[in-house]
């Protein structure tokens, strides 16, 4: 198996007939998703995620795929393939298009509804294509066919690439569910006929290649549902992602046998799910679902509420209720349901929620309790199925962190792919497919881009390194006035400090060594600003330290007269 090098340069020139794959999120981490396929001096996109922050990235709203090694080429990008409308794979679109709207976006019925809502926000009309499963389309010169395969949300594709360089194929995120609601198949016939006809090189999703066995139906969840509403007593209230259109269907339809009404909470999960229902893939029966203004001349056990916050979000509906910071109140005999997966990361924010709900009496259903939730992501038993009907001759594992990329080749290399022509890649690691073999070529940067509020990209790792040690050790400023031509101090100095933990008062202590720190330095004929700053920070900093062991930022001014 080829691993990525840090020694890794710039890649070569792409030979004559080779296929170039640069991914530029997703490998390494479960997020912003995007591959970037080069055939003959165009491009091809395939998906544009983001990726959310964690703790470690403190006022961070979403981080983008790095665009920088494609920006100056956005007029050789053929179109943006979406495999389904995840946040992960379409987030990122606004900020590519906004680089250049009049790129083509290729993808399902409702992945496009989801990435025009989207777009309509950032004041973009896309072009788009609308394709479904079964269909050929020429993009540039990538020939693409697209398949059906199942998934957390509907209309998902995976994608095959046909260039004289070989057939690439890109499952985009998918799983075997073999009783699926719609009855929509991940398409084995199909990857069996282009097995058949010779998968040059396999893109496949790693998500769960270290669970073992095969993931459970979502059907499965149903009976669940139904015995949960059956024995409530009061309000079900249900957090479940926003696009997970069957695990709400479910949801509803259990409401339905159940005689309760059904209010959508939150702006996402409003919008989504009117999309979902204008375009048939949730069916609603008539009256079911009503306004949630309408909900006080109901009695409780006639109430259902679908929100978002399943993550532990603190701005998400959940959170609010769970710290009694929203309108509606969790009361004694409440139920509520976690119907969602715990993303890698999230598992103190989400306990967190699930305690402060039950503080205020709610029976708090999840998938650690209860089987409400299957994931959308094959398990180990399903991948190794699948290498065995696509018998690729390479495969680069993507989708997925360090441990998922490398348990996902493992099992490639269990059903016989030689190891020599499995690629472990991370982000920026370029692989070309050249007569036949995938190997790894060199490097190109692929960075965290951090969007912060309407900025994109000016908040880099060292103010967020800034950010961390002012949220975790405070801040001391110090003001000092000193006459320039003999370098005494003639106002200050004036400390204040905030978060440090320090009390005003006690920066008595320190004034005099500042004063006599001046002094000297005022006799060694020191008077420019810059180095009397550091002195003074200097200073501060090691009688902070020795005092009471603190790292706080200290920000000294000094000001000449």
């Amino acid at each position: 198996m080829s691993h990525p090098h840090p020694e890794l340069g710039p890649p070569p020139e792409l030979p004559e007939g080779g296929l170039r794959v640069t991914p530029l999120g997703g490998l390494g981490e479960i997020g912003r998703n995007m591959t970037v396929f080069e055939y003959g001096g165009r491009l091809l996109i395939v998906d544009c995620g983001v990726l959310f922050p964690e703790e470690e990235q403190p006022g961070v709203d979403l981080i983008l795929p790095d665009f920088t090694t494609i920006r100056d080429r956005l007029d050789d990008v053929d179109g943006i393939v979406l495999t389904h409308g995840h946040e992960d794979h379409i987030g990122g679109v606004p900020y590519l298009l906004r680089e250049k709207p009049d790129i083509p976006l290729i993808g399902s019925k409702l992945t496009l509804a989801l990435i025009e809502a989207k777009l309509q926000e950032h004041r973009i009309r896309p072009y788009t294509l609308e394709v479904e499963e079964g269909h050929r389309e020429r993009i540039g010169p990538f020939e693409c066919e697209f398949l059906a395969v199942n998934h957390s949300i509907p209309d998902a594709l995976a994608v095959a690439v046909r260039t004289p360089a070989g057939m690439v194929v890109h499952t985009g995120d998918f799983k075997m569910d073999q009783l699926p609601l719609d009855g929509r198949l991940t398409d084995l016939r199909a990857f069996s006929r282009l097995g058949e006809e010779g998968i040059d090189l396999l893109l496949s999703d790693s998500t769960n290649a270290e669970v073992p066995g095969f993931v459970p139906p979502e059907r499965e969840i149903s009976s669940v549902l139904r015995q949960v509403f059956s024995t409530a007593q009061k309000r079900i209230i249900v957090a479940s992602f926003a696009s997970h259109v069957h695990r709400i269907q479910q949801i509803l339809d259990a409401a339905y046998e159940h005689g309760r009404r059904v209010a959508f909470i939150g702006r996402s999960m409003v919008r989504n799910m009117g999309i979902a229902r204008d375009l048939g893939y949730l069916n609603v029966p008539a009256g079911l679902v009503v306004d949630v203004k309408t909900l006080d001349d109901l009695p409780d056990n006639e109430i259902v509420l679908v929100c978002t916050g399943s993550q532990g979000e603190p701005m998400a509906a959940l959170s609010r209720m769970a710290n009694r910071d929203h309108q509606i109140r969790i009361v004694q005999g409440d139920t509520v349901i976690l119907a969602s997966s715990l993303i890698p990361g999230n598992e103190n924010a989400v306990y967190r929620v699930i305690n402060g709900l039950t503080r205020w009496g709610a029976n708090v259903v999840h998938k650690g309790n209860a089987k409400v939730h299957v994931s959308g992501h094959a398990s180990a038993g399903e991948l190794l199925y699948f290498f065995n009907i696509c018998r690729p001759r390479n495969l680069m594992p993507v989708h997925g962190e360090w441990r998922h990329l490398r348990a996902s080749a493992e099992l490639g290399a269990a059903t016989g792919i030689p190891h020599d022509r499995i690629v472990i890649a991370e982000d920026g690691v370029v692989v070309d497919l050249v007569d036949g073999k995938a190997k790894i070529t060199g490097k190109v940067q692929a960075g965290y881009v951090y969007v912060d509020g309407l900025s994109v990209g000016d908040v880099t790792e060292s103010s967020l390194k800034d950010r961390r040690i002012l949220g975790d050790e405070g801040i001391i400023s110090i003001f000092v006035v000193v006459d320039s031509t003999t370098g005494k101090i003639v106002g200050g100095p004036h400390i204040q400090s905030r978060g440090s933990g320090i009390d005003d008062a006690d920066f008595g202590a320190v004034m005099p060594k500042i004063d006599e720190a001046l002094a000297k330095s005022a006799q060694d004929g020191i008077a420019e600003t810059h180095q009397l700053q550091q002195l003074v920070r200097r200073t501060v900093g090691k009688w902070v330290s020795d005092t009471y062991r603190r790292r706080p930022m200290i920000l000294p001014v000094v000001v000449e007269v």
